[in-house]
């Protein structure tokens, strides 16, 4: 039976950070990846020759001296990735149906700034206002600074109790610019009267300060994160699905695989769905309240997504991301009914190798609710990166939603419709089985600015070895998910020193 210092289950960008850093610290590590490719929402796969990523359709603070390009200099990240600068004067591009006009999302503050003042003549104040805010609230996070956490937050960070829309509100009496304001809300999947101020925050900050996209995709991050632990002594095993701890006393032993082995280890990380991990802890080692709470927690909705390939030079690279909306309302999309179905897109065109002027391929993606796809859960995709085949009835499904999607779309860019070569389709159902999330959560366990303490999750567990890891401990995205890594790893090596190394790589 194998045996090692630290056993991380799942490969996501959580578990290959807390790999890296770890191996760095000396620890014999271990990483369980259940697929065939790492990555969790890093994984690429391709369709007629066009590639497509799975989740990171672009990245944000990657400027030098910015918050994510210092992390990436300690995980030796920087010189390796190919990446492309999105549009300085508009990465985002907020749009509505009946509207014309095109609103920007620049990046620089300042620029931001700037822009979008042009636009709303009148609103300079304002605008400013809500982006000198944006920025206080960021500063009350230390580690998304690079500084050691020592401010109390729960106590006193009043923004934790404040909700987005109506902090938005307040600031403007503008409808519109309420709306454009809000616009990029499906990164974090607001809603209305709920999300809290923070989430919004360190959302869209690191975007404005810089934004980026992978030149063939997201995959590379997980490429070169698992290289170098494999360098620095570290094991990683895929078609290794782990599915029970076994336990010695109070403390975990070892964790069994779906083909009956077991590995050993000192220490345990999870970087899986909390309600998976729980479903890995027989018995009563976990006490029945604190599993009912985490069960309880409701998560993110989940997303239907067409991938588009286009014919070859018939349709522009777009060096923008755009948030296309049915209505001025930006943030229905959660609340849906079939009829309002679909009432916003988010739409991303992916640079390659040889992106010049066109694209060969756009990922369009709508809300939707894992419940609408709830006749299919028992089936599951069993082959990585093929098509999947649940019936002609979900066939069915997906055809219709698509094509709905792509009606939508078409109002947005008239023609491209005669550009589409071929698309395929997924849903809820894909990214339960293929990223391994509780009901196809896009974003984890969903916040609640009225109750904020509920959603806050340590890494430490209940279980003296296991710690968590991933998007549900601090924030969900590529910064929020690194920075939950170096809050799980400091519970092994010690914060004030783990933060003096990263600062040192990126001075």
């Amino acid at each position: 039976m194998a045996k090692y210092d630290i056993v991380i289950v799942g490969s996501g960008l959580g578990g290959l950070c807390c790999g890296y850093i770890l191996s760095k610290e000396g620890f014999n590590v271990c990483i369980l990846e259940k697929n065939r490719q790492l990555g969790g929402s890093l994984q690429i796969f391709s369709r007629d020759k066009a590639l497509f990523d799975t989740g990171i359709h672009y990245i944000g603070g990657l400027d030098e001296g910015q918050n994510l390009n210092r992390y990436f200099q300690y995980f030796g990240l920087m010189d390796k990735l190919k990446l492309k600068r999105m549009d300085m004067d508009a990465f985002d591009v907020i749009t509505f149906e009946g509207d014309p006009k095109q609103y920007h999302h620049a990046q620089g503050y300042d620029n931001f700034v700037n822009v979008l003042a042009l636009q709303f003549p009148g609103e300079r104040e304002n605008i400013q206002r809500y982006a000198d805010r944006v920025r206080e609230i960021c500063d009350y996070f230390p580690l998304y600074r690079l500084r050691e956490d020592n401010k109390d937050l729960l106590t006193s960070s009043s923004f934790l109790e404040t909700d987005t829309k109506q902090y938005i509100e307040s600031i403007t009496t503008n409808p519109k610019l309420r709306s454009v304001l809000a616009g990029s809300n499906p990164l974090y999947a607001g809603i209305p009267n709920r999300t809290p101020l923070y989430v919004h925050a360190l959302v869209v900050n690191t975007y404005i300060e810089s934004s980026w996209k992978c030149i063939d995709g997201g995959a590379q991050i997980s490429k070169h994160l698992s290289q170098s632990i494999k360098g620095m002594g570290g094991t990683i095993l895929n078609y290794s699905d782990a599915k029970k701890f076994h336990f010695n006393g109070s403390n975990i032993e070892s964790v069994e695989l779906a083909d009956g082995s077991r590995v050993e280890a000192k220490h345990f990380i999870s970087n899986a769905d909390l309600s998976r991990t729980l479903e890995m802890v027989e018995g009563n080692q976990v006490r029945p309240a604190y599993r009912s709470r985490i069960n309880g927690l409701e998560n993110t909705i989940s997303a239907f997504i067409v991938n588009i390939v286009f014919k070859k030079e018939s349709f522009p690279y777009l060096n923008y991301n755009c948030y296309h909306f049915a209505t001025d309302d930006v943030w229905c999309g959660t609340t849906y009914t079939q009829e309002t179905w679909p009432d916003g897109l988010a739409i991303f065109t992916a640079p390659n190798s040889r992106t010049g002027q066109y694209a060969d391929s756009m990922t369009v993606m709508c809300y939707m609710h894992y419940d609408e796809t709830k006749q299919w859960a028992g089936t599951r995709s069993t082959i990585p990166n093929q098509i999947e085949f649940r019936g002609e009835g979900y066939e069915a499904f997906k055809q219709e939603k698509s094509e709905k999607m792509i009606d939508l779309l078409e109002k947005r860019f008239p023609g491209i419709r005669s550009s589409i070569q071929s698309y395929t389709s997924s849903s809820p159902l894909t990214y339960r089985d293929y990223i391994g999330s509780r009901d196809g959560t896009l974003y984890g366990i969903q916040k609640d600015y009225r109750d904020p303490l509920k959603t806050f999750i340590t890494p430490k567990t209940k279980i003296p070895n296991l710690l968590l890891t991933g998007q549900n401990l601090n924030l969900h995205g590529v910064l929020g998910v690194t920075v939950s890594s170096v809050v799980t790893c400091a519970e092994l090596v010690g914060q004030k020193d783990l933060i003096r190394k990263i600062s040192a790589a990126s001075s």
